[in-house]
């Protein structure tokens, strides 16, 4: 294993036990059984390391998902891709959640590790933006209504997906991933008029 996937390997350990904000980098060298100075060697900061650790061991599918949208536009039946994407943000908020949360508890590291993802350009606003853009383009192809808010869609599916898993946190959730994204897009797709 290399000192870079050592480093990435401690620090999801660490940030898993112990949330983000209370996670050193001396804790996650010391758990990777290096110095805190190599670190500094792999990555700029603990925000530079947070993504590595989400990006590289934490859920990756629903990157992937977002990455294939555009090219799915027009092709793939809507319903399909929306079941993939939330299926993937379902496995993506219940993991990542607990790692992410104590940030908010620290409003000085919540505002640098903000600054420090906008300065890469992401976040969490990204899976939404991708999922509008990619909902707009089957939009635009008269694949949707065209009074339907791809914007607000987007935001109803992904919030649904972060909803169950910070609920699923105080209680086990009785409904099935499977059965969870059926019942979403069934009242998305479908209207809850009549």
């Amino acid at each position: 294993m290399s000192t870079r996937d050592r480093i990435i390997t401690a620090a999801a350990d660490v940030i898993r036990s112990h949330g983000l904000a209370r996670a050193t980098t001396k804790e996650i060298a010391r758990a990777a059984g290096l110095s805190e100075a190599a670190l500094y060697k792999h990555f700029r900061d603990k925000t530079d390391l947070f993504l590595a650790v989400l990006g590289e061991r934490g859920p990756t599918a629903l990157s992937a998902v977002l990455a294939r949208l555009p090219q799915r536009a027009g092709a793939d039946p809507v319903e399909t891709v929306l079941r993939e994407v939330v299926l993937a943000a379902i496995d993506f908020y219940e993991q990542g959640f607990p790692m992410a949360a104590s940030l908010f508890s620290e409003p000085a590291l919540l505002a640098a590790h903000r600054t420090a993802l906008q300065e890469r350009g992401a976040g969490p606003h990204a899976p939404s933006r991708a999922l509008a853009a990619y909902l707009s383009k089957e939009q635009r192809l008269g694949r949707l209504n065209r009074d339907f808010a791809p914007a607000a869609a987007a935001d109803m599916l992904l919030g649904a997906c972060l909803q169950r898993a910070f609920l699923g946190h105080f209680e086990p959730n009785t409904e099935a991933p499977e059965a969870f994204a059926s019942n979403l897009l069934t009242t998305l797709l479908r209207g809850v008029s009549t």
